[in-house]
């Protein structure tokens, strides 16, 4: 379908508030700051600290800093634990020494048990080779030195739990960074394949280094990104866009069936991400298993800013975002309530939305469905490990001149969380084994990063993360402050067990602030796997049950224990608690509503998915 313009909506209720004309530089607002009483920050000082953090990767020198005096100086002030981990260090180096003996008085035939077994989730040495001489020495010698840093980066008193855990992660990093697995001379798995390919590997890796470096270096997806095709490949599930702004596109998808329940469905991703991770390949797609179950379905793709959108903030993304989306849902299917579902921070705002029309008594939203979202930051995991006051402050004078945070500086940060999955795993495999791992769709979208606009992302690390004023009932729309308990909807509350980003006990508490009947799922799995979770073929498990807002609150802990697993995708637990919620079948709306000024766009899946 060829494009047409931005739709013209007959009512001005569905238009949304035009872009205010571009500022010269230097009457561009400011984002909030700490109001602390300290002189703004001249032009000057946010230039040399952009260069700095800029040089750093993102992280504020003055925070590891911070974390490193208020660690030494502790630790210098406790002799006790001083003496506990001398104790602790002499007592693994016996324990080595006893193994190293062990392992050569029984040889090769019966490898003795180890002193040291890494975690779960730690698969660099699960090779058996690790477990023959002398590599089984070195690989536990690092896991018992990266014990022993873990006890005294966590255990010393009076350190802040931000300080701890910020020097905790970075001594882990460069830990990491030397680990036996990394290192060509001390990586058994990777000799033997040296050995066995005459050093084929080390050559093939050395062509795979050069042609990441030229990718990265232009700017292009990793290898194998090609052959997943926004429109052709991923995101290909049928619809059009009716509704176009400066901030977002509205794509209505096609019915797959003859009659669809009547209440339609409204998805908000995260900005930080492109839309279509809720529309991978077909197999993949969440968009289509919803159309084929029988529901209209909507979805809000975010435009990738630019520098020229730098003073959009965070009111933008709610008014000109979720509030024009769901006015032109309702002008399409008139007179029926909306299922609203956010993924991550298009969950939190759309918790904010729905806040929002409950203290207006307004009836719009059926259900509130909220993805790996959280509406209390006060436990917000790892991630809070590159958000305090420093690195805010330094990430904003980055952003100010920039105008957004870019792609890739914020990437690194995630990278950084999954360090041995996402960097490590990846050089040993590439470039000292010399193979590739095909691709998928989810790891293809994942190399698709969109940018931050200062404004915005300023606000929403100030006031949601820093501040936590949603949670405290400080955070304010249309004047007023907003409390979650003005939700007036019945809620269904997705989390992961493994989430890094938006851990599943911090996101239970919307137990604690929402006064409606919640239905939580715990799924396995991470962020986006644990949400990407098709029926055929899924392996994983989750647990759900529903609390009513008469019943006395449970414990995260208490939950877990009472709810059985269930094997198979938490999405058919989600379609059948939307059908129990939905009217009986009707015939599908007509594409738009031609009869009020909207029209298609353009098809599915739009323009603005595909601006880098």
């Amino acid at each position: 379908m060829p494009d047409r313009g931005d739709p013209q909506p007959a009512a001005p209720v569905f238009a949304t508030p035009p872009a205010s004309p571009e500022k010269p530089h230097a009457e561009r607002p400011v984002p909030h700051e700490a109001s602390d009483g300290a002189p703004p920050r001249t032009d000057l000082d946010r230039l040399v600290r952009a260069a700095i953090v800029r040089a750093t990767q993102g992280r504020s020198p003055v925070s590891l800093m911070t974390a490193y005096v208020d660690w030494l100086a502790h630790l210098a002030v406790t002799p006790s634990l001083q003496q506990r981990l001398a104790g602790l260090a002499v007592e693994r180096s016996i324990q080595l020494s006893q193994y190293a003996a062990r392992c050569a008085l029984c040889g090769r035939e019966a490898a003795p048990a180890k002193c040291v077994e890494p975690l779960p989730q730690d698969k660099r040495f699960s090779d058996p080779a690790w477990s023959t001489w002398p590599f089984n020495i070195l690989h536990q010698a690092f896991l018992m030195q990266q014990d022993w840093w873990q006890q005294a980066t966590t255990q010393v008193p009076g350190v802040s739990r931000h300080n701890a855990q910020e020097m905790a992660f970075t001594v882990r990093q460069i830990l990491d960074l030397w680990a036996p697995s990394n290192i060509f001379a001390t990586n058994p798995v990777v000799l033997r394949k040296t050995w066995e390919t005459a050093g084929k590997n080390l050559v093939d890796g050395a062509v795979n280094f050069l042609d990441d470096a030229q990718r990265a270096m232009a700017g292009r997806p990793p290898v194998g990104a090609e052959n997943y095709k926004v429109g052709e490949t991923i995101a290909c599930t049928p619809g059009a866009v009716v509704f176009r702004n400066d901030l977002i596109e509205l794509i209505q998808y096609k019915p797959a069936t003859g009659t669809v329940h009547p209440e339609p469905i409204l998805i908000v991703p995260a900005w930080i991400m492109k839309y279509y991770i809720l529309d991978l390949s077909p197999d993949n797609s969440l968009v289509r298993h919803l159309v084929a179950a029988g529901h209209t379905v909507f979805m809000v793709s975010w435009r990738n800013p630019g520098p020229e959108q730098r003073d959009l903030g965070m009111d933008d993304y709610l008014t000109r975002g979720i509030d024009a989306a769901l006015a032109i849902v309702k002008a399409i299917v008139p007179d029926r309530p909306v299922h609203a579902m956010g993924y991550c921070l298009g969950g939190t705002l759309l918790a904010i939305a729905a806040a929002a029309l409950g203290r207006k008594d307004d009836k719009s939203l059926k259900t509130l469905t909220l993805l790996a979202a959280q509406t209390d930051f006060a436990d917000a995991g790892e991630l809070t490990l590159f958000i305090d006051e420093s690195e805010v402050s330094f990430l904003e004078d980055l952003m100010w001149q920039q105008g957004v945070l870019d792609a890739g500086q914020m990437a690194g940060a995630f990278r950084l969380l999954r360090s041995n999955d996402l960097i490590w795993s990846r050089l040993v495999r590439d470039y000292l084994l010399g193979g590739r791992t095909a691709i998928s769709d989810l790891m293809a979208w994942n190399a698709d990063a969109t940018r931050m606009p200062y404004r915005m992302h300023s606000e929403y690390l100030r006031r949601l993360f820093l501040n936590n004023d949603l949670a405290a009932g400080r955070y304010v729309v249309d004047g007023t402050p907003v409390g979650l308990s003005n939700i007036n909807v019945p809620m269904f509350v997705v989390a992961t067990e493994w989430d890094h980003v938006a851990p599943w006990k911090s996101v239970y508490k919307i137990h604690l602030q929402a006064d409606v009947d919640i239905t939580f799922a715990l799924t396995g799995g991470g962020h986006n796997t644990g949400i990407v979770n098709p029926p055929k073929g899924s392996r994983r498990e989750y647990r759900t049950g529903t609390h009513a807002h008469t019943a006395p609150y449970v414990a995260p802990e208490q939950w877990f224990a009472s709810r059985q697993p269930v094997s198979g995708s938490w999405w058919q637990a989600w379609c059948k608690w939307l059908t129990e919620h939905s009217s009986a079948p009707v015939a599908p709306p007509a594409i738009g509503a031609p009869a009020r000024g909207i029209v298609p766009v353009c098809e599915a899946p739009g323009r603005y998915v595909l601006e880098r």
